[in-house]
């Protein structure tokens, strides 16, 4: 188990782990003695199933309080505790502290400590004492590990203690020292800055003129934004992080733009390719494997009419192509999903000149091309994407079109995780500042208040539940819609209608006119916007905190709301609910917590694939792989009754993985319609004017390979609210739940 798996789930830790280590360099908490919500102060811990952490008072070896992990019931796995700490200058560094064991069996407990790179995926350095951890029972008695060190390569440096199996362990008095110092005296390792962080040649603009755009003029930047991309992520020596890449597309783009014919620009290409330098043999290049489930496509060389020089030398890069640490991309190490380093977003012009708004489109594309798991899954083939938005970008005429066209590009990887997270002021700005307090959704192809304005938001007539829409401010709501799909970015449809209904109640104006259909009778109802009308959404939230996330719908049916779970609250839903004749568990949410594991490996009866994940490779762009499945653990104990899952489009990411892991249970029914069809972790991407994104980072599949992306988690049972049932105030995919259970 062990050593792989603990690697994977001490790196997930590190994404909610390693933010500002400010804090951490003035009071590194090794003692335990600063103590926040009754949790270590500046120490993480990601709960797993079927163990705790918790300070005790009595059984220390100095000080006030020491860390217990105890296992409690049910299958054994592992559990860390974690502190995340920058690097330090030096050769070897030493983690020691103290443990004592209780009746630990089928495992072990330790100390770990993992040294993570820069740039690269694979392991500095790592030790997790499976080779001699502490087993039974001991007293208390101080251990250490010790991990050479690379200080110009490391990332962060990651350390813990652990438990393993069953049993219960206690430590306290940990000391980090590096070459015999305490890193508490310490300043951290700050890196020489490499030529491309020095390079500010263009920070004030890129002074780039186009010229006017023809045909041939922009297939002729088509093929500048393959090749910039294309030695972006193969050449050594950008890898190394010798140029700045932006810039470096600055000074060559007004001496291409002046070339007149094929031969001129070619050798135009390779003067730039000699320019960074030999390029030496590369002796651990592998061949994309037979079994790659997506292979890198460099057809666009042979079929272009670059000469045969310039393809050649194209091809000898690739052979030759940069391996390891690389300036531009890593893949995350615990779940390999791409992180795009090195990336400004030149937030401090957000209507960027033409270069920098070409940049943005070569810099998406390439990304999109290389390292999007879900490339081949696109509406329109990506190819065909480059040419489509390089007048667009260049032509935007201000900030707003530049926004919009971004937003447009971005729709076309069709992943529901794509949208403009960040900047886009002047869209946001345009589709209204004010909102009504009324919820308007999509049921039987007709947008439907399925939430009445509260009632201070009405000025005339009266917005009823079950009321549909056929026109805002006098324009037919079929054509609001259509002019509206193509700016919201979306895997499929139900999660596209699900993000338009959220606006379609906005404006700048105060005040709208809406025409309604009220249970076959026509009706004009004029609402009251402000820049406050999510309140009524902010009270239910708040009531919901208030309340426990599970109850009984009946004697013998459980319910869980997934929107408000807490890992502490699975011990008792387990106790509360383990003889009832059936659960039913609501993710028409996003989960509160994680779940897949802690509550998930209570519906299974033995060890139990549910998903594998395809893999991107830094070493080999557009190369995707599939990684070993993963499994629900076997419980000692599993639910008897019958399970239900609710999803709808409110379902996605986090919630849709969720939603596999309870398919895999003994007796799942999963019923509800299409979810939002965008699983996985996500992967941030910048852009310039300070526009932010993200994409589906891994591709995403269950164990028989069926894709999830796009398509969503598939309902045994397709159950969709009706316009009736809305009118009548029911929940109808919770009856359905009911009468399943009721049934079998």
């Amino acid at each position: 188990m062990k050593k792989t798996y603990f690697i994977i789930i001490s790196s997930v830790i590190i994404l909610f782990a390693c933010g500002s280590t400010k804090e951490k360099e003035s009071f590194l908490n090794l003692d335990f003695e600063k103590v926040e919500n009754g949790k270590p102060f500046g120490w993480y811990i990601y709960f797993q199933p079927n163990y705790s952490v918790y300070l005790d008072t009595k059984n220390v070896p100095s000080g006030k309080y020491a860390v217990v992990i105890e296992y409690r019931r049910d299958s054994a796995y592992l559990q860390p505790i974690t502190l995340s700490l920058p690097c330090y200058d030096g050769e070897r560094i030493t983690l020691s502290g103290f443990i004592k064991t209780e009746n630990v069996t089928d495992g072990y407990a330790g100390l770990w400590m993992r040294i993570d790179p820069i740039y690269g995926d694979k392991t500095i350095a790592f030790d997790n004492m499976q080779e001699n951890g502490i087993t039974g029972t001991t007293g208390w008695k101080k251990y250490e590990i010790t991990l050479d060190m690379e200080p110009a390569n490391t990332r962060q440096i990651v350390l813990g203690g652990l438990l393993e199996g069953k049993g219960k362990m206690w430590l306290d008095d940990l000391k980090v020292t590096v070459d015999g110092k305490d890193i508490q005296e310490l300043k951290p390792y700050t890196p020489k800055p490499l030529p491309a962080d020095l390079d500010q040649t263009f920070n004030t603009g890129s002074g780039i003129s186009f010229p006017a755009l023809n045909e041939q003029r922009i297939n002729d930047l088509e093929l500048l934004g393959r090749i910039w991309g294309f030695l972006k992520y193969h050449h050594p020596a950008i890898a190394r992080g010798n140029y700045n890449w932006d810039y470096e597309l600055f000074r060559f783009l007004p001496g291409y733009l002046k070339t007149e014919d094929i031969a001129q620009r070619d050798s135009l290409f390779l003067q730039w390719i000699d320019k960074l330098g030999d390029i030496p043999e590369c002796k651990n290049c592998r061949a994309t494997p037979d079994s790659a489930f997506l292979k890198p496509d460099l057809t666009w060389i042979e079929k272009s009419n670059m000469d045969t020089q310039l393809k050649e030398k194209l091809h000898y890069i690739y052979v030759n192509r940069s391996q390891g640490n690389h300036y531009y991309i890593q893949m995350e190490p615990s779940v390999s999903n791409p992180q795009f380093l090195h990336e400004n977003d030149y937030k401090n012009s957000p209507y960027p000149d033409a270069g920098f708004r070409l940049l943005a489109l070569y810099r998406y594309w390439n990304m999109i091309n290389y390292f999007f798991p879900y490339k081949y899954l696109t509406d329109k083939n990506w190819n065909e994407v480059l040419p489509g938005y390089i007048a667009r970008f260049i032509t935007a005429k201000d900030e707003l079109e530049y926004e919009w066209t971004a937003l447009q590009l971005i729709g076309e990887v069709n992943d529901t995780h794509g949208n403009l997270w960040g900047g886009g002021d002047k869209i946001h700005s345009w589709r209204g500042i004010l909102r009504s307090s009324a919820t308007v959704e999509w049921i039987e192809n007709k947008w439907v208040v399925t939430e009445a304005p509260i009632s201070d938001a009405v000025i005339t007539s009266t917005l009823q539940v079950g009321d549909i829409i056929t026109a805002i401010n006098g324009k037919d709501i079929k054509s609001i819609t259509d002019s509206v799909k193509p700016y919201y970015p979306a895997s499929n449809n139900a999660a596209r209608m699900r993000d338009i209904g959220r606006d379609l109640l906005r404006s700048n104006d105060s005040i709208i006119s809406l025409d309604c259909n009220s249970a076959g009778h026509s009706k004009k109802v004029v609402l009251s916007l402000s820049d406050n009308s999510n309140r009524r959404q902010k009270q239910e939230e708040n009531l919901l905190l208030n309340n426990r996330c599970f109850k009984f719908l009946k004697n013998d049916i459980g319910y869980i709301t997934l929107k408000t779970i807490r890992k502490e609250d699975i011990d008792e839903i387990k106790q509360v609910f383990r003889n009832t004749e059936g659960i039913v568990i609501d993710i028409r949410n996003y989960p509160g917590t994680y779940v897949p594991f802690l509550l998930g490996s209570w519906f299974v009866s033995g060890e139990t694939p549910f998903v594998k994940f395809t893999e991107g490779n830094r070493n080999n762009p557009g190369e995707f792989i599939f990684r070993n499945r993963y499994d629900i653990p076997k419980p000692e104990e599993t639910y008897q009754g019958k399970l239900v899952v609710l999803v709808n489009e409110e379902t996605q990411s986090n919630a849709e993985f969720t939603a596999m892991a309870f398919q895999a249970g003994d007796n799942t029914t999963v019923i509800g319609s299409q979810t939002a069809g965008a699983d996985g972790n996500v992967s941030e991407i910048v852009l310039p004017g300070g526009l932010k994104t993200m994409i589906s980072g891994i591709g995403v599949y269950y164990p028989d390979g069926r894709e999830t992306q796009r398509i969503g988690i598939v309902p045994d049972i397709e159950v969709k609210p009706t316009i009736k049932g809305i009118r009548e105030g029911r929940d109808e995919v919770l009856e359905k739940a009911i009468e399943i259970i009721e049934k079998q």
